[in-house]
């Protein structure tokens, strides 16, 4: 970095006793989300307020009032906690033998950029639309972990994605809210002379302005552009202020901001990165504008294209069509008559980069101009890298399927951000004082075995009760504040058992996620769900996009399924599903059910989540699953087969779905109990689960990949 002098001072939240002061600096640090004793230590000050502003450290500090904060200087017990959480806080920042620079100690003053359309961090900071954004949030927590030398880029949305209302007749409806920025962990950056920092892009007719923030993640930064300034029109304004609008204009003057505006905005806070990570082709034009910069010292294109490539790095995330940006030549003709130039290429030139035909016209595709200007690039399972491979032969076409320079890397999870408090407490007991520091570690997790089943189960217990706590305590909120139906109430899960199987099935809702497929034999669901010795029970929670009338229409077939009386109120759906009720579910079900339609999930991560915490995978052997099911740590939904229609194959994996439940699942966890009423069986799928699963598919193995893989070769080559 060069010496630009940018202001990163936090602010002040609350008026705060000396004593305890430090609570500030650790409000604006995200470190505090995946440590449950800094977690803890807000939550002590007042539950009640902690749980109504969405556990966010900062609407929590300036709710409570002096009084409050001066008893807890005082109290001995709350002192004693915070002093060991700072002084955790402290080592952790200034840890100097971690894994990165233990592994690449020649490796100095190099910076990893990261750039995403959206970030999941937290449920206090709700700009993020789902499994894209909590895989970048997640990899961000895991490169602080692991000493990584990242920064990150992108926006923060003043109207966050969108709230879910479910009507009684079961349709999504949808509002928006608005973000108070000074009541979130994000800092404003400004100039020596107090200036807020500002870049600029170019737009049709004008120049757009966006201002920067910078959240704390640990080690890491993450810088977020905001246009909601002055010194751009109202209608400018609205750039930053939702997540996935289908306007096409809005979407590439989005794109326009993040990836030529990233790239000025990391210029403008003094960073010259090494290497350019695209986390799908939202960013690609990212790689334009360092083109830009090579031609205008003087390169050629074709030179200034060939240094580009060698630092850029390029993660597809999507095999569905629908998933990747594509825009008509008319609009990138619009947007970019002036810009091509700079690049010193003519029109023709400059669409050919990313040129794809289409019935309709040529289109300008964003993962081809990302993949034609990255040396790496990978899809996120192996599965999925082979589909690529296929879907962009055609780029290549003078190589083999399997030569496609498309690699895979699978996705994982950031352990400490999805791992029950409960449950690591019982995996510090008996995986060794280490394995905190080694989560991708096989040999750490072999220890699974030494944990007694009564110790296991009884975690797992807790984790459904709270789980049922959660879910009937958000419902009676509904109730008592008067705005819903009492259907919807009993639709809520007032009526969850947490002795019973509870089966999860939250995610986006597009139809070929099939969120649906377990209704396709109505009356064969309904004689499992009320087998009066085996019952069974299934949570339901996600979003379908606001555009996407289909995945509304699942939405509601499964609703109006609920609200059947029939069903006695052992099929629940919980609306607004946030990182939060995420955290719950992974976290208390007994069994995570996926069933998309093969081979279009790239990835998921929910299953991971819910297998480190005790829960077992019931899915298609699609994305990570593929990889991960080995016949004793979970069950297959279906087979690898191919089939020539979609509803083939829905029939098919429908029928296996209930073979498997009636004859596998259930059986297996409510036969061969103990005196104790602990079924050994499932225990030892469970260990198995967990010993198998939550090394192979954590995040710590994913960001290790990266740096093995594609960052350091990426660094060496330059």
């Amino acid at each position: 970095m060069s010496s630009v002098k940018i202001n990163k001072d936090v602010p002040m939240a609350a008026s705060l006793p000396k004593r305890i002061e430090r609570l500030n600096d650790l409000a604006y640090n995200l470190w505090w989300a995946w440590n449950p004793e800094a977690n803890n230590l807000f939550k002590q000050i007042d539950p009640i307020i902690w749980d109504s502003v969405s556990h966010n450290p900062i609407e929590m500090l300036k709710r409570t009032s002096r009084a409050v904060f001066n008893q807890k200087a005082n109290d001995k017990e709350f002192v004693a906690a915070y002093d060991g959480v700072i002084s955790e806080f402290d080592a952790y920042m200034n840890r100097t033998d971690t894994w990165f620079h233990t592994r690449y100690p020649e490796i100095k003053n190099k910076t990893i950029s990261y750039f995403s359309f959206e970030f999941g961090l937290h449920e206090s900071i709700p700009a993020y639309a789902g499994g894209l954004g909590i895989l970048a949030g997640d990899h961000l927590k895991e490169a602080s972990d692991m000493g990584l030398p990242l920064a990150a880029i992108g926006f923060i949305y003043n109207e966050g994605y969108f709230v879910q209302k479910i009507t009684e007749d079961g349709w999504q409806e949808t509002s928006n809210f608005h973000l108070d920025f000074s009541s979130m962990p994000m800092i404003p950056l400004t100039d020596e002379k107090g200036r807020s920092i500002v870049i600029s892009v170019s737009l049709p007719g004008r120049d757009i302005y966006a201002r920067a923030w910078m959240i704390q993640v640990g080690r890491v930064p993450l810088y977020l552009l905001d246009t909601s300034i002055e010194e751009n029109s109202p209608y400018d304004r609205q750039l930053t202020a939702k997540l996935y609008t289908s306007d096409l204009e809005t979407r590439i003057s989005q794109e326009i901001l993040l990836g030529i505006g990233g790239v000025r905005l990391l210029r403008r806070l003094g960073y010259d990165p090494t290497v350019w990570h695209m986390n799908e082709g939202h960013a690609a034009f990212l790689a334009l504008e360092r083109c830009r910069e090579y031609v205008k010292a003087g390169k050629t294109f074709a030179e200034a294209a060939e240094f580009v490539r060698k630092g850029n790095v390029f993660t597809t995330h999507t095999p569905v069509p629908a998933g990747n940006d594509k825009f008509p030549v008319w609009l990138i003709e619009k947007y970019f008559n002036q810009y091509w130039a700079e690049l010193g290429l003519d029109r023709d030139q400059f669409i050919d980069l990313a040129r794809e035909a289409s019935p309709y016209g040529d289109q300008f595709t964003m993962p081809i101009l990302a993949l034609k200007l990255s040396e790496r690039s990978n899809g996120v399972s192996e599965l999925h890298g082979e589909v690529s491979r296929a879907m962009w032969h055609f780029l290549w076409p003078e190589k083999r399927v399997d030569e496609v320079p498309i690699t895979s890397i699978t996705n994982g999870v950031h352990t400490f951000s999805w791992l029950s408090r409960r449950m690591g407490v019982l995996f510090d007991k008996y995986l060794g004082k280490d394995w905190r520091d080694n989560p991708d570690d096989p040999e750490v997790w072999a220890k699974i075995d030494d944990i007694p089943n009564d110790e296991l189960w009884a975690v797992k217990r807790h984790q459904k009760r709270k789980l049922a706590r959660f879910v009937n305590d958000r419902a009676r909120a509904q109730w008592l504040a008067g705005s819903i139906h009492p259907i919807q109430t009993l639709a809520a899960g007032v009526l969850l058992d947490s002795d019973a199987l509870t089966i999860g099935f939250a995610r986006r809702f597009p139809t070929y996620k099939r969120g649906n497929l377990i209704l396709r034999d109505y009356e064969r669901l309904l004689r499992l769900i009320n087998d009066i010795h085996c019952p069974i029970q299934i949570i339901f929670s996600g979003k379908a996009h606001p555009a996407d009338e289909p995945g509304k229409l699942i939405v509601q077939q499964i609703y109006r399924a609920i609200k059947d009386h029939r069903m006695g109120g052992r099929m629940v759906f919980v609306e607004n599903y946030d990182m939060d009720i995420a955290r719950h579910l992974v976290q208390g079900v007994d069994v995570w059910m996926n069933t998309p339609r093969r081979p279009n999930e790239a990835s998921g991560t929910s299953g991971m989540k819910a297998a480190m915490n005790g829960g077992l995978n019931f899915s298609i052997l699609d994305g990570w699953w593929h990889e991960g099911y080995n016949g004793h740590n979970g069950w297959a939904i279906g087979t690898d087969a191919a089939f020539d229609s979609n509803e083939r194959q829905d029939e098919v994996d429908a029928l296996s779905l209930y073979e498997t439940l009636e004859d596998k699942v259930i059986p297996m966890y409510y036969e061969n109990r103990d005196e104790n009423g602990i079924p050994q069986g499932w225990m030892t799928m469970v260990k198995n689960a967990i010993r198998t699963l939550s090394p192979e598919f954590s995040m710590r193995r994913m960001v290790a990949e990266y740096a093995d893989r594609m960052y350091i070769p990426s660094i060496q080559e330059q």
